[in-house]
């Protein structure tokens, strides 16, 4: 529980913000040498990990190596990688994955030997899992049970940071809502995503791009905001539940159908329905425009009920609960927002351009993505750079400040809309975005979200009461992020296609923006 409004803590050596895998891994490891507090804003398992079905790449498999998957990575991120962290990344994922196997982590095995299947874009089978498609409930509840044993750790769920404290460009510690103030030596951001600035997404209602918000307020860069892939089958259910389907079920063979029963993915990318996201992405918005339908299908049928029950028992089981047989039944589906490649700038230690602040996970951008990310990529990304952030903090981390400042919340008009009002707001706002910085991008549409959020540039300057006005106000400044980069950049390079300039530009390669919400 925090402590009572206005209250100040005596301070951490390490302040964690997320309990994702990234997070949790990073509480532990700093633990061993670091007094630490790891703080979520919901319960601790209310993360986009927890949901997380595919599983991890990892180059394991005798016929694989680091230098095949750094060249898939770099082929999925159309030329915006930076390859030096994405050759960390390979290099050091396989021992991440050992130390996973030391925790105990049951990935799924076949005679012994880890099983390993393959998604879109990858050249070999390389992505390790458990639970048949249960990989991120499970990753969790080992990280958790290690975290939970971690003696070193002060675990405080339902806590929302609204704020990090960094006079002179240098970290102090962070406040929460309730106006508790924890000095820091260093704060690790492991807040995840932003898919809830959009209408239609994958993501959890927690995912409102806080960590990018406060980060941005506390003069952090962030780059790459115009970069959001949205993931290609989502089953959205009749009571309007979007329900992920991984990309591990065309990985096993699954077909993509249009609404008069034809395969089609085979006309715009020559590797299929196992095709990059973004392209797989589009040809379903095509195919959908073209027949006018809401919905094109994934086609599975061809598997034993056993093996798909086996295999995927989470998404047959969900599906089934709405009727659906995966193996009897074509499953409709639609693209949504999935994941964020954006976001705060990070060298190869997650460190940021704010002393003190460090960045993992997906609020991070390390820059491995490039233009689009590569399947099953994002939890290895997450493990790899919470690793090397500890490291460096373990090297150049300071103790937590003894004569902090002890000043009131940031100065500034108040704001608290209560039930409809935000709500619908909201509403409007994730609309807006979902239709105009979706998928498919033009500047007319990006400019009626420009205006909208200067309509309401209240929120951008205003000091919230309360939880649900926060988390609006984070989601105009998320979304003032992406539109301003989706309108310099003219070109349409990954999972940002501009219908205005439909093709990459030479210019715009290796070119990375750091824009600002006004």
């Amino acid at each position: 529980m925090e402590n009572a409004k206005g209250t100040y803590s005596s301070g951490y050596d390490v302040v964690v913000v997320g309990s994702g895998i990234a997070g949790m891994l990073a509480a532990i490891k700093a633990s061993r040498f670091a007094r630490v507090c790891l703080l979520t804003k919901d319960a601790l398992n209310n993360t986009n990990t927890w949901f997380a079905q595919g599983g991890i790449a990892a180059a394991l498999a005798d016929d694989d190596s680091p230098e095949q998957h750094l060249e898939d990575t770099l082929m999925a991120g159309s030329g915006l990688c930076n390859i030096e962290a994405v050759k960390v990344m390979v290099e050091e994922g396989p021992q991440c994955i050992e130390g996973l196997l030391s925790m105990n982590m049951p990935f799924e095995r076949i005679e012994g030997r880890l099983a390993m299947t393959r998604e879109g874009a990858h050249s070999k089978n390389r992505i390790v899992y458990a639970g048949g498609d249960a990989t991120g409930r499970i990753l969790y509840e080992t990280l958790k049970k290690q975290l939970l044993s971690s003696r070193g750790v002060d675990i405080r769920e339902h806590t929302f940071v609204t704020e990090l404290l960094a006079p002179d460009g240098e970290i102090v510690g962070v406040r929460t809502l309730s106006g508790e103030v924890l000095p820091a030596g260093s704060v690790i951001l492991a807040t995840g995503g932003l898919g809830r600035v959009f209408s239609c997404t994958t993501n959890p209602p927690v995912a409102t791009g806080d960590g990018i918000a406060m980060a941005y307020n506390a003069g952090a860069t962030i780059t790459d905001m115009e970069f959001v892939q949205f993931h290609p089958t989502v089953f959205q259910s009749p009571q309007g539940d979007m329900i992920l389907i991984s990309e591990a079920v065309r990985g096993e063979g699954a077909i993509l159908r249009n609404c008069r029963g034809e395969r089609f993915m085979q006309n715009y990318h020559e590797m299929g329905e196992l095709g990059p996201r973004d392209v797989v992405s589009r040809a379903i918005v095509d195919q959908m425009k073209k027949d006018g339908s809401s919905y094109v299908y994934l086609d599975i049928t061809f598997r034993e009920p056993a093996y798909l029950k086996k295999r995927f028992p989470t998404i047959y089981s969900m599906t089934l609960q709405h009727g659906l047989d995966l193996a009897k039944d074509w499953l409709p589906i639609i693209p949504a927002a999935h994941y964020a490649i954006g976001g705060v700038q990070t060298g190869l230690f997650g460190e940021t351009n704010v002393g003190g602040l460090y960045a993992c996970g997906e609020v991070a951008c390390t820059g491995v993505h490039g233009a689009n990310r590569l399947a099953s990529n994002s939890l290895l990304e997450g493990l790899v750079f919470a690793e090397r952030v500890v490291r460096m903090i373990e090297k150049t981390g300071k103790e937590p400040p003894v004569n902090l400042q002890r000043g009131g919340a940031a100065k500034g008009k108040t704001i608290s809309l209560q039930g409809g009002a935000a709500e619908k707001l909201r509403e409007e706002l994730r609309s807006l975005m979902f239709s105009n910085a979706g998928i498919l991008r033009e500047e007319k549409g990006l400019l009626a979200i420009r205006r909208f959020i200067k309509q309401h540039a209240d929120f951008l300057e205003a000091q919230p009461e309360d939880r649900l006005s926060w988390e609006l106000r984070n989601l105009f400044i998320v979304a003032g992020l992406i539109v301003n980069s989706a309108l310099l950049r003219t070109e349409s390079r990954g999972c940002h296609y501009r219908v205005d300039y439909p093709q990459p530009d030479e210019a715009w390669r290796l070119r990375h923006l750091c824009t600002s919400v006004s």
